[in-house]
């Protein structure tokens, strides 16, 4: 289960991607854009904003996030990317931290562009820091004597759950597109107590969430929390830097 009121804590610094993916697109007079992993919908509306005569098409696999981008105005339908297929009329495809979840996206990649019409646009953003203290240590606490057992079924995602910028640009260059990939490490300036915690609860340790009890959930963060803040130091001004890397790509068809 998705919480849309945590996933928009820090909304302003989450969007920080997005709106640079975005500004990578080219397309002037899109027909149907796309967005595939709406969430809360907060930067869907972004998209109607800047092609106010397009078909807006956007959805999500939570209902919850489904319920918070039509409370937005959005026509936001329940969907699971890998069954979703292009609109003859579809000239942009958005999806902003989605596929990470995805295994095996590069499939799925491959098939939407040999779908999409000429000249479509793919854009693609996905965050790149699984080797990073914020979740290599939760896989560790995970994996420890005291919770691998009430843990053992859930998939806490590695560093092979996304590309490289290299990888995703042959992957698209190979399918026959114009491709554009990059990466951005940002650094995030966090706030309040076990911010790094905080940041991540409503992303990263989401399948933690779903697989305990409402004490085991506090028990885990309990134990998360001195961890987190000994990787990633509070400084005298109050400020936690969260280092961000993300991997990005816009592919023309």
């Amino acid at each position: 289960m998705w919480d849309p009121e945590k996933y928009l804590d820090y909304a302003d610094l989450r969007a920080r991607p997005f709106h640079d993916l975005i500004a990578r697109i080219g397309a002037t007079s899109p027909r149907r854009v796309v967005d595939l992993g709406c969430g809360p919908g907060n930067l869907t509306v972004s998209l109607k904003e800047r092609w106010p005569g397009a078909v807006l098409e956007c959805g999500d696999s939570s209902p919850e996030m489904v319920e918070s981008a039509r409370s937005r105005g959005l026509d936001a339908s329940l969907l699971d990317v890998r069954d979703w297929s292009p609109a003859p009329d579809t000239d942009v495809v958005v999806s902003n931290a989605v596929l990470q979840w995805v295994p095996g996206h590069a499939s799925l990649l491959r098939r939407w562009v040999s779908e999409l019409p000429a000249g479509a646009v793919v854009a693609i953003q996905v965050p790149g820091n699984f080797n990073a203290p914020s979740h290599a240590l939760t896989r560790e606490l995970a994996a420890s004597p005291a919770w691998a057992s009430r843990l053992a079924d859930v998939v806490l995602r590695e560093d092979d759950a996304v590309l490289s910028p290299l990888g995703y640009a042959n992957l698209l260059a190979d399918a026959g597109c114009g491709v554009d990939a990059w990466e951005t490490t940002y650094m995030q300036p966090l706030r309040g107590p076990h911010a790094v915690l905080e940041w991540i609860t409503g992303t990263a340790l989401r399948p933690v969430r779903a697989a305990l009890p409402d004490e085991e959930w506090e028990q885990f963060r309990a134990e998360l929390a001195p961890r987190l803040d000994e990787a990633y130091p509070t400084r005298a001004d109050g400020t936690t830097w969260f280092e961000f890397r993300r991997v990005f790509f816009v592919a023309q068809v």
